[in-house]
């Protein structure tokens, strides 16, 4: 009965666990795996397009578009302003090399012509003092024949003039030199466009005509009719640009009429004074050199006909002599003293001042005074270019406007 009565409750106890362990076994959930759809990225104007109904189809790569091009179109024209400047260099080295060569031209042709004029006139005196027979003759030969070698390469020496051309050269140089800063600057500061790869070119171009390398076929004519300064800029391009930057909007540019009355004044005396007295100096120094260049050959020519005649009066001794040592004067008159060198001194003296002019001129035409240069910046450079200062510039505008002009307007040269 006892076991009886264990029974129930045994299995009462073994029911109330199978309850408690099914309450607390939990069953698993399967695992799920949510795809969530990504959501495309779009710029602020797609979105405010798309709010208000508007479908923009175009990718967003498109508006890169253009500074793309702007950025190609900047680097393709510095990279032919680095071509140029390359050029530019190349050819500041040739005029140099070739102004060197044609200097040495000079000092060689002047001593060797020299010297065979006083070493035919030597001869021509020894055989007028005493010589008889075949000595007489040899002399007479050899003085004949060095007198019309000097007469050949004298006419050769003057029609080319050496020293002209040597100064022809280190002119180039220094305009080349200075055309290559010029482009430097544009790359370092400036912000250069297609326009400006055009000028430069034209730059060049112009400075290869003014002053050519060959003598066949392209030499500059060494005595024209009339002395006319030399001209080495593009004749459409002397209105200055703008300065490539400005640390702040003036008002009118730097320009106002006061300015601009000066730089007028400065035209005048410009043109009064300087360009008018190296046109003078110009064809005074043109002249001379005319007059030496003939003299020499001619008087060569004399004193080897003379030297012919040696033997046969006693004229011809004396002619030869004389006319010998008066063709050697001349020739260290017209290639010791280079005034062929002188002539170009003042034509390029003078197409500095026909360019200061055209400059200025050309900058006050322009109306418009944001297409001109800085006007502050343009009397700088103008004082600069004249050796003066700032103030010095002033006065002498205020004299030419009274008529009290009795100074250049150039302290440099």
């Amino acid at each position: 009965m006892a076991s009886a009565l264990l029974l129930p409750s045994a299995s009462s106890s073994s029911c109330c666990s199978r309850k408690i362990h099914s309450a607390i076994q939990v069953p698993r959930l399967p695992k799920l795996s949510l795809s969530v759809p990504k959501i495309p990225k779009r710029n602020l104007g797609e979105e405010l397009n798309i709010r208000d109904g508007f479908i923009n189809t175009t990718p967003v790569e498109k508006f890169n578009v253009i500074d793309d091009r702007s950025h190609s179109s900047s680097s393709n024209v510095t990279t032919q302003l680095y071509a140029i400047l390359e050029a530019v260099a190349d050819r500041v080295e040739m005029h140099a090399n070739i102004g060197e060569q044609r200097d040495n031209w000079n000092t060689l042709l002047l001593n060797s012509i020299n010297m065979i004029i006083l070493t035919a006139a030597t001869m021509a005196g020894v055989a007028a003092t005493g010589g008889i027979g075949m000595p007489l003759l040899a002399l007479k030969l050899s003085s004949t024949l060095l007198y019309s070698a000097a007469t050949g390469m004298l006419l050769i020496m003057n029609k080319i003039q050496p020293s002209q051309l040597a100064e022809e050269q280190r002119n180039a140089t220094r305009l080349f030199k200075q055309l290559q800063s010029q482009i430097q600057t544009m790359l370092a500061i400036g912000t250069p466009t297609q326009e400006d790869v055009k000028e430069v070119m034209e730059k060049v171009l112009a400075l290869d005509k003014a002053y050519p390398l060959p003598l066949l076929g392209a030499m500059l004519e060494k005595f024209p009719a009339k002395f006319e300064p030399a001209i080495w800029w593009p004749k459409n391009q002397v209105l200055q640009k703008k300065n490539f930057s400005h640390e702040g909007k003036q008002c009118n540019n730097g320009w106002n009429e006061e300015l601009e009355m000066e730089m007028r004044e400065i035209i005048k005396v410009v043109e009064r004074k300087d360009i008018e007295d190296y046109v003078r100096l110009g064809n005074l120094a043109l002249k001379v050199n005319k007059t030496l260049a003939i003299s020499g050959p001619l008087l060569t020519g004399i004193a080897a006909f003379g030297s012919a005649f040696i033997g046969n009066g006693s004229w011809a001794p004396i002619v030869a002599v004389a006319a010998g040592a008066l063709a050697s004067t001349a020739n260290a008159f017209e290639h010791g003293g280079q005034v062929g060198l002188v002539i170009e001194l003042y034509r390029n003296c003078g197409g500095f001042f026909q360019l200061l002019q055209e400059s200025i001129e050309a900058t006050l035409e322009e109306k418009d005074l944001e297409k001109r240069e800085n006007g502050e910046l343009f009397e700088m450079k103008v004082a600069m270019k004249l050796g003066r200062s700032l103030s010095q510039l002033r006065e002498l505008a205020r004299k030419s406007a009274s008529s009290r002009v009795d100074e250049f307007a150039s302290k440099l040269f």
